[in-house]
């Protein structure tokens, strides 16, 4: 798994992308097939005097692409908002797909031998 982290209109300091990688380590336990992590924190209203804090995160996985994007007043804030919107999406995409993979699998069986399968035996 590859790991981008950049920052626009300003530079990371350790801390914060030490609290981005240990996050991001964490993605391996929902999907074991990422192949690239993009992280972008960005602030936005530079010219004026509260700056909000922009967080994308970019997940490249074989056949299918995630993204999510936060934004706060505090960088970690705005990271972790679009690190749990992300796992949301990753469990969604998980979900579904064994869905169709139960479906296919009861098709599959009652057309050849008349046998039901039910989630429990899966």
């Amino acid at each position: 798994m590859n790991i981008q982290i950049q920052t626009v209109h300003f530079d990371a300091d350790t801390k914060l992308v030490d609290h981005v990688n240990k996050r991001i380590e964490k993605l391996k336990t929902f999907h074991d097939s990422i192949t690239d992590v993009e992280v972008y924190l960005k602030l936005d209203n530079v010219v004026h005097q509260v700056k909000d804090k922009i967080a994308e995160i970019k997940v490249l996985v074989p056949k299918h692409t995630f993204f999510v994007k936060h934004e706060s007043k505090v960088f970690e804030e705005s990271f972790d908002g679009a690190f749990d919107a992300l796992v949301s999406q990753i469990k969604r995409r998980k979900e579904r797909g064994n869905t169709a993979s139960i479906n296919e699998l009861q098709e599959l069986a009652s057309s050849k031998a008349g046998i039901e399968i039910l989630d429990d035996d899966l």
